[in-house]
């Protein structure tokens, strides 16, 4: 099944997703702890009957039983040189099963790896991993891709690549979020749907997670802004535990009440996870008799989007500012630390900006004595786990801008793509391939158009090659191109006249570069200030400023209320209550802050390559090593934990910071054991471990890491591992704490196990568990001492247990 006709299908019928597989394939006798993939090839009629009961219940697609059919998840059983065989078999068997009554959906899901920089793996390892899966899987025989339970943004982004670069199969992309509305590394689902339809996705939405009531809620974020079907696969209600067995909390009868909800919001696939069987596939037939698709509305609001944000172009929305400070040019400081490979005066540029009002960050990494394809994926990555605003690739090299786009986590913008030949045919391609929009400069080869007449007709043929890889005009913004009054006072007539035609009657959004207007004049800001009234007079949606100037934040503010932009003058207002309506720009610099500053500010900030330099510094200074620790370093991981439960940093900020917190303290710690009268205290010992059967460990991991970093000894044993084993090991270190993690619904009851052998064996331990299928209720139900919902609530709780 090819795109289209997966697309034409769609417009006339709902597709009926399956159920839950691995809890269907333990009743009818899988054991647990097993590879279910290994295990279902040796029994391959059990998995043919579970998919045609799924089939006859009435789902019109199933997955292939191919969950950790990647290399990661298969190494781990001794079978990761199988990955081709093991994924044609499985969906050969599926398709066997069906025939022709059902799509066959290959099944790709999540490694238990995070990308670096978060994680080891490189963005292209990761996109191999996937593409060894996708050809087994296509030479079984799929009709189209399945990419679900997805978790981290990015590794959602290798995936629907490695199909894309081996096929031209549709591909669905479903992530899964936590009861705060956010995936564990922080995207929220508008800005998940944003870039993942942008990158080429055919369908997206939200599997596992939470019931169908809750997941509404995140259907209804995404549905606003689909250009796509929407998928839907919600759990069957929560978990209990009843006799020792979980137990999902909501019949097949109250789901299926919710199917015309789902359908309402633009949900086109549809069916279940955990905790549902075919009877609730039955359900959803019966509640789809009769319904229609609903065709997702295109808008013309232009979006960018990073990891964990959305920015809105036009629509009569306040003017954006693109912050122009990340370029080396007249930078010296900015220069030698590109060199070096050091990101400190970057991120400081990036923070900087956005927190003067900067909404977009311009990165321009061009100078002699660098590679810039190189120095551009560092600046990419350490930008993208510290700051949550998208981000505007500026290179005049096509190989630069193309690295970038590829590991950027989002909807990036390009700067820029003009009707010079060879960047039409060199840079269309690539913006269509990672979906970013771009800025149109109406310029050829013949140079700069005078009169803005001139460059209409230019903006008119790009847009028209543009059209050919499917841009619209919301994909576009156009430069009005402005040019110094200096030389040509008639100049600034030109450029307003070019975003008054765009605004009015060509219908895009405008951008242009501020500064270039007054260039060669005295008190520039002026002339800058004044040039950008007129043009957000005449329509201008965003401009490439320095957000530190004062005037020309504040002339935005003004005019954004002038040209009704902001609504109730809201913004204005908010800015202004505090009396700072006018302030030297010297005020808003960097002031200088000494060396424990900077070492405070260097874990807030998880700039963990300067850490070690500045903790050597400040004892060359005489700093004493205890006065860092509980002076410095534990009252900034502090502060990060704050921010983190203040929804400000997400789990990649969490894990950055951790890590310069790790490299500060293994450069002071054997420093504080020769000081006895400062020696720490004895430390909290601590068991980490996944239960056995679950073969999950991403987040026990995080939380092991934060737990050192809090001072705890911390002895993880794993993954899978028994409860013998646990009760052993915390005899063994007389460890106060055991903290127990459990991501699958069929695993959870070990941690039952666990505790109850505990109290058997006399253990006085104490017992924390987490995991996504868990929660404090359960934690109740089978005796633990507490539960947490992520790494630093986790934090938390072993502080109050200890």
């Amino acid at each position: 099944m090819n795109r289209g006709e997966f697309r034409e299908y769609l417009k006339n019928n709902i597709m009926i997703l399956d159920g839950a597989t691995g809890t269907q394939l333990q009743k009818k006798g899988m054991p647990r702890g097993v590879c279910p993939e290994q295990w279902v090839v040796e029994h391959p009629e059990v998995i043919m009957e579970v998919q045609r009961e799924y089939v006859e219940a009435g789902s019109t697609a199933v997955y292939t039983c191919t969950f950790g059919g990647n290399r990661i998840k298969l190494e781990e059983f001794g079978l990761g040189d199988q990955v081709f065989e093991i994924n044609k078999k499985l969906a050969q068997l599926s398709r066997q099963a069906v025939v022709d009554k059902a799509f066959v959906a290959g099944d790709l899901a999540p490694t238990g790896q995070f990308i670096h920089p978060i994680g080891e793996l490189s963005f292209e390892e990761m996109v191999g991993v996937y593409k060894e899966q996708v050809r087994g899987l296509l030479e079984g025989g799929v009709d189209f891709f399945i990419v679900e339970t997805m978790m981290d943004i990015q590794e959602a982004r290798a995936a629907l690549l490695a199909v894309k670069e081996s096929c031209d199969l549709p591909v669905c992309i479903s992530m899964t979020f936590n009861e705060d509305g956010r995936t564990l590394t922080g995207t929220d689902p508008t800005t998940a749907l944003i870039t993942l339809q942008s990158l080429g996705a055919d369908a997206v939405g939200c599997n596992c997670s939470t019931g169908p009531e809750q997941m509404l809620d995140i259907i209804a974020a995404m549905s606003s802004h689909a250009a796509v079907p929407l998928l839907a696969k919600p759990n069957a209600g929560l978990p209990k535990l009843v006799d020792g067995e979980t137990v999902f909390t909501m019949n097949a009868g109250e789901f299926g009440t919710y199917v015309k909800s789902f359908i309402e919001l633009g949900v086109g696939l549809i069916g279940g996870c955990c905790g549902t069987s075919p009877s609730y596939i039955e359900q959803i037939q019966t509640n789809i008799s009769g319904v229609k698709p609903i065709i997702q509305k295109n808008n013309n609001i232009s979006v960018l989007a990073s990891s964990g944000k959305t920015v809105y172009m036009g629509g009569n929305r306040p003017l954006v500012v693109i912050g122009e400070r990340i370029n080396p040019t007249g930078k010296k400081v900015l220069q030698q630390q590109l060199k070096e490979g050091k990101m400190e005066e970057v991120l400081d540029l990036a923070m900087n900006q956005l927190d003067q009002g900067a909404e977009v960050l311009d990165v321009n990494v061009g100078m002699p004595g660098i590679n810039e394809k190189e120095t551009m994926i560092e600046v990419i990555q350490s930008l993208c786990t510290r700051v949550h605003a998208p981000l505007c690739i500026d290179s005049s090299s096509h190989e630069v801008i193309e690295a970038a786009l590829r590991i950027y986590p989002g909807r990036a913008l390009i700067n820029s793509i003009s009707a010079e030949k060879e960047k039409l045919e060199r840079l269309l391609p690539i913006a269509a391939k990672y979906g970013a929009m771009f800025i149109l400069l109406p310029l050829d080869d013949t140079g700069i158009p005078e009169t803005a007449e001139e460059r209409y007709k230019v903006i008119e043929r790009v847009y028209s090659e543009a059209q050919k890889y499917g841009f619209e005009k919301k994909d576009i913004i156009v430069d009005g191109l402005v040019m110094t009054v200096s030389a040509d006072q008639k100049a600034a007539a030109e450029t307003l006249k070019v975003v008054d035609w765009c605004t009015n009657h060509f219908g895009c959004g405008t951008v242009m570069g501020l500064s270039n207007v007054s260039f060669g004049l005295p008190e520039r800001s002026w002339v800058n200030g004044a040039f950008l009234a007129m043009a957000m007079g005449k329509g201008l949606t965003s401009a490439i400023a320095n957000p530190s100037v004062n005037l020309i934040m504040n002339m935005k503010k003004a005019c954004d209320v002038l040209t009704s932009r902001d609504a109730n003058a809201a913004n204005y207002i908010t800015h202004f209550a505090g009396g700072t309506s006018e302030r030297s720009d010297e005020k808003n610099k960097k002031a200088s802050v000494n060396i424990l500053e900077q070492i405070y500010d260097a874990v807030v900030k998880g700039s963990k390559d300067s850490v070690s330099e500045l903790i050597n510094t400040a004892l060359k200074q005489n700093a004493a090593p205890d006065k860092l620790v509980n002076e410095v370093l534990i009252p900034a991981i502090t502060h990060v934990g704050e921010l983190y439960d203040q929804k400000k940093y997400f789990l990649p900020q969490l894990i950055q910071s951790a890590e310069a917190m790790k490299k500060a303290f293994e450069r002071v710690e054997p420093l504080l054991k020769t000081q006895q009268d400062t020696a720490p205290k004895n430390k909290t010992k601590l068991v980490l471990a996944t239960v056995r059967g679950d073969i999950h460990d991403i987040g026990k991991n995080i939380v092991g890491l934060m737990l050192k970093n809090y001072g705890f000894e911390v002895h993880d044993l794993g993954k899978d591992v028994s409860a013998q084993d646990i009760i052993d090991k915390a005899r063994e270190i007389d460890a106060q704490i055991i903290g127990l993690s459990a991501l699958m619904t069929t695993t959870m009851v070990e941690m039952k196990e666990v505790i109850q052998l505990a109290k058997k064996e006399g253990l006085r331990s104490k017992f924390m568990i987490g995991g996504a299928v868990v929660n404090e209720q359960f934690a109740q139900e089978i005796g633990a001492d507490g539960y947490s919902e992520d790494a630093h609530s986790a934090v938390k709780l072993a502080q109050k247990l200890s």
